[in-house]
């Protein structure tokens, strides 16, 4: 039996996706030193900031920070089911990402995601592009990373309805 795919879908179809919009997103998720052990040694990060308690101990910090890239690819990945499970073609690229505060192990993360603006694409048009902003929290409110994606909508007027 195949899967039907369109009927799968959570996300959001280009015309579904109004700028002004905030989703406020029901994952959460308690940052591990797992997590970032894992994340560091899978993309080779080797930085003492990530892995080296020592080291740590010596720096404004005084313990190990979590690889902001795990941050960052965790408040993209939560968003997904809400805005862009089944409605994508394809991300198109990533701005404006910051780090305003450090995410330390035992920080819970939740995230929301605004849509920022949208138009139609001029060579494809069964699809538009809309840009996204997503920011991430911690447990006490502090925005611990921010960031722009763009993304090529599908659009669901371009549907087959069998």
């Amino acid at each position: 039996m195949a899967v039907d795919y369109q009927k799968l879908a959570t996300g959001k179809y280009y015309e579904e996706l109004e700028p002004g919009t905030v989703y406020k997103h029901a994952i959460t998720r308690t940052v591990t030193e797992m997590d970032n052990l894992l994340f560091s040694t899978l993309t080779h990060n080797c930085a003492w900031l990530h892995l080296d308690a020592e080291y740590c101990k010596t720096t404004e910090f005084g313990q190990r920070l979590v690889n902001s890239l795990f941050t960052l690819s965790l408040v993209c990945g939560v968003p997904v089911r809400d805005t862009t499970l089944g409605t994508t073609v394809a991300n198109l690229g990533f701005s404006d990402i910051k780090f305003p505060k450090p995410v330390f192990f035992g920080d819970t993360i939740y995230t929301e995601t605004e849509i920022i603006s949208k138009r139609e694409s001029k060579s494809r048009p069964d699809s538009g592009i809309v840009e996204f902003e997503t920011r991430g929290f911690n447990q006490r409110g502090e925005m611990v990373v921010t960031l722009r994606r763009t993304g090529l909508m599908i659009k669901k007027s371009s549907l087959s309805q069998d």
